[in-house]
């Protein structure tokens, strides 16, 4: 991390841009820190302030499923003592790769607890430029998500000319591999100390943060987990990315906290979402958002937003500073977002 500043922005009407709090990435240091890290104190101010108030919610296997702010703090401490046990500590580097999903954020925390530094490598990283950024960074440990870049991962290890200890952990057994590099599933670092989420029977928080977002957003593991745990705000996750969309109406967020590369994504849904060019649907939506402060243009606009699950949104987050062009469907005028 380099220290770079990253705004956080409330959409006002007609695009204006306020700048509501500027928050800085970490960089964690060689030796341990995890007691003035503000992340970690925070994390654990919440579990002892609100332990009972959902924290996290994320979708697995078609359930939504939700962890309490004391639940998020024992599921690191039990991860941290896990790793702890094999060798794990300030002198550490752990790389993470995958999409943000609870176990990923765990990991994290769990390095900042033991003040090791953490490299976020991304999940579609091929075999060559996996090769060089490893070589590079050397990380003793690492946790990836799939399958398929776990593949990758194994392959480089057998292939590297440089070998080094790597402890890599997946969140299933593997078949023996020939790779230098040992493979344990996460259940090893936990043994009989997991504890199951429990299943979520709300879906929504009065502040609901969302994100879509994986290891390849390079900055985004360090705000999210800022962002996340500073304001003590409620997290949630979908099931995986083809399904952000579906999961992104069922929870109706607050906040939408997403890199440049996902928003224009997002502005090509929502513009699939709207009539043709040239139809009168169009034409009236154009008119709608033209000035949709009030009247029959505001209703239109809060239809809009109902159909594409932002009916409670009340701002966007980014790590550039920069204001979308084509999200004016998003701006949310202060008399709502109050």
């Amino acid at each position: 991390m380099n220290g770079a500043e990253h705004q956080v922005i409330n959409i006002a009407p007609g695009g204006r841009e306020e700048i509501a709090l500027s928050v800085h990435e970490l960089k964690p240091g060689g030796g341990r820190v995890a007691a003035a890290d503000p992340v970690w104190s925070s994390l654990q101010q919440w579990a002892q302030n609100k332990p009972l108030e959902i924290a996290l919610r994320h979708k697995q296997r078609g359930r939504w499923l939700a962890w309490r702010w004391i639940d998020v703090l024992r599921e690191v401490e039990r991860l941290g003592a896990g790793l702890q046990a094999q060798g794990f500590g300030p002198d550490s580097r752990l790389a993470l790769s995958g999409a943000f999903a609870p176990a990923l954020l765990f990991f994290a925390l769990a390095a900042r607890r033991a003040g090791a530094s953490v490299l976020a490598v991304a999940p579609q990283e091929e075999a060559a430029g996996l090769r060089s950024l490893l070589e590079r960074q050397r990380p003793s440990h690492a946790y990836v998500a799939s399958r398929e870049s776990l593949a990758v991962w194994l392959a480089v290890g057998r292939q590297s000319a440089s070998q080094w200890p790597l402890m890599l952990y997946a969140r299933q057994a593997v078949a023996l591999d020939a790779s230098p590099w040992r493979v344990e599933p996460l259940q090893a670092l936990y043994g009989d100390r997991a504890e199951s989420p429990r299943a979520a029977h709300g879906l929504r928080s009065p502040r609901q943060l969302w994100s879509e977002e994986g290891s390849e957003w390079q900055p985004g593991l360090q705000l999210l987990l800022e962002r996340w745990l500073l304001s003590g705000d409620s997290l949630a996750l979908p099931e995986h990315a083809r399904a952000a969309s579906r999961d992104r109406r069922a929870i109706a967020p607050s906040h939408l906290l997403l890199s440049e590369q996902r928003l224009e994504r997002l502005a090509e849904e929502i513009e699939a979402h709207l009539a043709p060019v040239g139809s009168w649907r169009r034409r009236l939506c154009d008119w709608a958002i033209a000035a949709p402060e009030r009247g029959l243009r505001r209703l239109l606009k809060q239809r809009v937003r109902h159909l594409l699950g932002f009916r409670h949104l009340q701002g966007i987050e980014r790590g550039d500073g920069r204001q979308g062009q084509r999200l004016a469907w998003l701006e949310t005028p202060r008399s709502d977002a109050a």
